[in-house]
């Protein structure tokens, strides 16, 4: 199909899984949903709380957002869910670097609120954690890591009753690979070892999730998502529990629907 329709839609225990012909039908039906969310929400309330994710798989998604020219931003509070300890504040691999350059600057927020990795750790984990708590959260844009993981919740940390809101990890090994393999790092080497992250009861507080994994590198994550027991051997199986998550893959992630 060419009409940027999707190809196929199934539900997986409370998931809702919508499959696409490429990751560009992709992401623009998932920010033509997002958009549509935001305004709904914003016909009910006086403003609306965001969470976004950070990662090449979310540019579609992104750019989707940044043309809807109907969306009121000053009405929207935007954070984003993790950041790298140890680089530069203006190293192009900055998570809020990032979407700064993808998003936050592109289009007038209410507030941006980001992560400060240089402050003290653990006041910093404090202070974004207070910020998340003075409100509900209405919507997270987010992806699944290769393996698995929602935000930097690898295997090895996620804890579905976590309970801090943001906390320091030790990333695996492969998190750290699929940052080269997604091009942000050259080597592994050079991928910081240890992050801030939003945890995962924080990430699943929100009313209203939508999650974008296009591409071949992620069909292994998508298919134990679905597949696996639910459990923190592959986080991201957690998704299928909550009430109003979306899945957005195409082909290559989901392989033939």
């Amino acid at each position: 199909m060419t009409d940027g329709s999707a190809i196929r839609k199934l539900t997986v225990d409370r998931l809702q899984i919508e499959i696409y012909e490429n990751r560009e039908a992709l992401g623009q039906a998932a920010g033509r949903a997002v958009a549509a969310r935001i305004q709904d929400l914003l016909g009910q309330q006086a403003h609306v709380r965001m969470i976004f994710a950070a990662a090449p798989s979310q540019n579609e998604l992104l750019d989707q957002l940044v043309r809807d020219w109907t969306i009121d931003w000053s009405r929207v509070t935007a954070f984003h869910m993790d950041e790298y300890i140890g680089l530069p504040a203006d190293a192009p691999q900055s998570f809020s670097r990032f979407l700064r350059e993808r998003l936050f600057d592109r289009v007038n927020f209410r507030d941006v609120h980001t992560i400060d990795p240089s402050n003290d750790r653990r006041r910093e984990c404090d202070r974004y954690g207070g910020l998340l708590r003075e409100a509900p959260i209405d919507i997270v844009c987010l992806g699944i890591g290769e393996n698995g993981h929602l935000a930097f919740n690898d295997p090895p940390v996620a804890d579905f009753r976590d309970p801090a809101s943001v906390k320091v990890v030790e990333l695996d090994e492969v998190c750290r690979r699929q940052q080269v393999n997604d091009g942000c790092f050259a080597r592994l080497q050079e991928v910081p070892t240890h992050a801030i992250t939003l945890t995962i009861p924080t990430l699943l507080s929100a009313s209203h999730l939508f999650c974008v994994v296009p591409g071949p590198s992620k069909r292994q994550a998508v298919t134990a998502t679905l597949q696996d027991p639910i459990g923190a051997a592959c986080p991201s199986t957690i998704l299928r529990t909550h009430p109003d998550c979306t899945l957005y893959v195409d082909r290559d992630a989901f392989g033939e629907p």
